[in-house]
């Protein structure tokens, strides 16, 4: 095992260990990734003692000045050293309440801080002492649990998972990163314990959910979270997604289902987490715009409209930002159909200014999500499909180059208007910057300011104004 502690950051820790006459070791997710072939740049170490007076003496040793954080609430430390995060922290035995998550903390032995880790890959530790050093200490067979492609917790899950109920979405984002399994008793402690994630804050399961998110196929978590109850727990709106339903012998296809392939689709594009929502939120208004019309079938009229309208509150909800990227997220759920509209029928100019006109610096991600969109399993139904986006995204290089209406504002402005006509702000203003928006919009006129300032003086004749 030695050879994962090659950096001489560890010999300084094992140096200092012996001189504080205090056992210390590497645990947890460093020690993890170590037998897993993977780096990682995270390191915590346990120390039977204070951690902070630990971290102190190893930077002292590491010379350099290098700064010591330190939470002195929570008998934590932190140093950064060559790319490498190192946490230090004594070790640790804890007990909770019912009604919260956070434990009553007391110093431990190194028994008592491998017990309450959350899973038995995570509550593996290298010895860092001089005399056995590297290694492996593996109570509860994290080493056959990580060949296995297991995710087991070392004690009761049921006492585990209703102790600190973060660790059942942990278990499915683990799962889902690592492609493991859940062993089958701990699933079941997790949809036994599902309510219990209401005391949870907001935070910390968005923190969870946006790993998840951030996979390579989130597609995974979201059927777990989903089989497990907590998706329903903590986003009802997705689950009400789930489910077909028959009329006439006319169904229509599983939106949760669909919508996680999209997801998966836009995730083997984009590492965009923004894109990746507006992948989730695309079809979110489905359940409130089902309708049955006979002689048509099943139709989600407006689900476009509404569901853009439902992303605030959403955000809200998950305590993500409301700024420019939930109006990112807003914009895209708002306009998904239009290029697949545009795709269906025969490509005009006007609407492809349109789209780029709506879309702004967006059009290029608005139409990964539309291609990720088609998720048919009729091979033929989806090349022809992207045969006809590849036709749009044609049209809009072809139109941007001529007409660049990308982020782009009228060459009229309304303080030209004003000054023009000798008249204050008013309807008058916007019914001339619009009228002059939309003749450029439909190629009535170029983008040119003296092409919009003839428009404008035209306009403003119809309207009864006279130029100064």
């Amino acid at each position: 095992m030695k050879r994962f502690l090659s950096n001489k950051i560890f010999k300084t820790i094992s140096d200092v260990s012996g001189e504080m006459n205090l056992r210390a070791y590497v645990i947890g997710g460093f020690v993890r990734d170590a037998l897993l072939g993977r780096f990682s740049q995270d390191i915590d170490i346990m120390v039977l003692g204070n951690g902070i007076d630990f971290a102190h003496k190893v930077a002292e040793r590491l010379g350099d000045n290098i700064p010591v954080r330190f939470f002195k609430n929570f008998g934590t430390a932190m140093i950064i050293r060559d790319g490498l995060k190192i946490e230090f922290v004594g070790a640790r035995k804890e007990s909770y309440r019912s009604n919260s998550r956070k434990p009553i903390v007391e110093d431990g032995t190194l028994e008592d801080d491998q017990n309450r880790r959350d899973f038995t890959i995570n509550a593996m530790a290298f010895d860092l002492q001089m005399e056995s050093y590297g290694q492996l200490i593996d109570p509860f067979n994290g080493l056959k649990d990580l060949q296995d492609k297991i995710i087991r917790t070392p004690l009761d899950p049921d006492i585990t998972f209703s102790d600190d109920p973060l660790r059942m979405i942990r278990a499915i984002r683990f799962a889902t990163q690592l492609e493991f399994t859940i062993d089958p008793v701990c699933f079941e402690a997790i949809k036994k314990n599902a309510g219990r994630v209401s005391i949870l804050s907001a935070e910390r399961i968005t923190d969870e959910l946006n790993r998840i998110i951030q996979l390579s196929v989130p597609s995974v978590g979201f059927k777990m979270l989903l089989d497990s109850g907590i998706l329903k727990m903590i986003f009802p709106e997705f689950v009400d997604l789930t489910g077909t339903e028959v009329i006439d012998g006319i169904g229509h296809k599983d939106n949760f289902y669909h919508t996680i392939a999209v997801l998966d689709n836009v995730a083997s594009k984009s590492d965009n987490l923004w894109l990746r929502w507006a992948a989730i939120l695309h079809d979110i208004a489905k359940p409130a715009t089902k309708k049955f019309v006979p002689e048509v079938g099943w139709t989600f009229y407006a689900h476009d409209f509404r569901g853009s309208k439902m992303v605030p509150e959403i955000f809200r909800r998950f305590k993500l930002p409301l700024n420019e990227k939930m109006k990112y997220v807003e914009k895209l759920v708002l306009l998904h159909l239009r290029p697949i509209i545009l795709s269906e029928d025969i490509v005009t100019d006007s609407a492809v200014r349109r789209l780029l006109f709506d879309a702004g610096d967006n059009i290029d991600d608005l139409m990964l999500l539309c291609e990720a969109d088609i998720t048919s399993k009729n091979l033929q139904k989806v090349r022809k499909f992207l045969d006809n986006f590849e036709n749009v995204r044609r049209k809009l290089k072809e139109i941007e180059e001529k007409d660049r209406l990308r982020n782009w504002q009228p060459p009229i402005s309304g303080e030209i208007i004003m000054e023009t006509f000798g008249i204050s702000p008013s309807k008058e203003v916007g019914l001339i910057k619009k009228a002059i928006t939309e003749a450029i919009l439909e190629g009535e006129i170029p983008n040119q300011y003296d092409s919009a300032y003839q428009r404008m003086l035209f306009e403003g004749e119809k309207l009864g104004l006279k130029q100064k």
